[in-house]
């Protein structure tokens, strides 16, 4: 029995100081229709998302396509990189990608951010066992969930990634949605079997 799990990165947002209101922008709602559209047909049995607005917004027409809710899942949430605002964003990402167990203050080392989101993916995957599945979350806890089980999928990938983008063994991980010429979000099909 396979569970497929559908990963969607959060689409394009107004930048505001509060991480958890962060609404999408203009661009974002228009790119969270095509989410929608893209799963129209896959079948979706459950909606789940990070607690982040941006996130759930991307993902609640798919919901309300199926007349479910949007379950919020708090540890889909995007990784706690650092409590203070970073000075150089691309060293502070790549310092904790270098050094797996390394955290800059008040911050989520990749271990500490993967076992958290890896622990939710578990729990929702033992609760929805052979559904299609649809995660509202973000770029760098969904690349860690993914180096999980394949260590293929690291900064690198992360860095490449568009903006939407027991038993239980990765088979593969397709992306559905997203090229050069059209940049939105990449859905990444997660297949597992339990």
């Amino acid at each position: 029995m396979f569970t497929n799990v559908y990963f969607v990165r959060h689409a394009h947002s107004v930048y505001t100081p509060d991480e958890l209101e962060r609404p999408l922008s203009e661009k974002g709602l228009s790119d969270a229709r095509k989410v929608t559209k893209l799963f129209k047909n896959e079948e979706i049995d459950i909606v789940v998302s990070s607690p982040y607005k941006r996130a759930i917004q991307t993902v609640k027409g798919t919901a309300q396509t199926i007349n479910k809710e949007v379950e919020v899942v708090n540890n889909f949430k995007e990784r706690t990189l650092t409590i203070v605002p970073a000075e150089d964003f691309t060293r502070a990402i790549k310092k904790v990608w270098e050094d797996e167990n390394f955290a800059w203050e008040g911050g989520e080392s990749n271990v500490a951010a993967q076992q958290r989101g890896v622990e939710a993916l578990y729990h929702i995957l033992e609760k929805y066992k052979g559904k299609n599945i649809v995660i509202g979350t973000h770029g760098n806890i969904m690349v860690l969930i993914m180096n999980f089980f394949s260590k293929q999928y690291d900064y690198t990938f992360w860095q490449n990634l568009d903006m939407p983008d027991n038993e239980k063994e990765l088979i593969k991980v397709d992306r559905v949605w997203g090229t050069s010429a059209n940049p939105c979000h990449k859905g990444d099909s997660l297949n597992l079997c339990n």
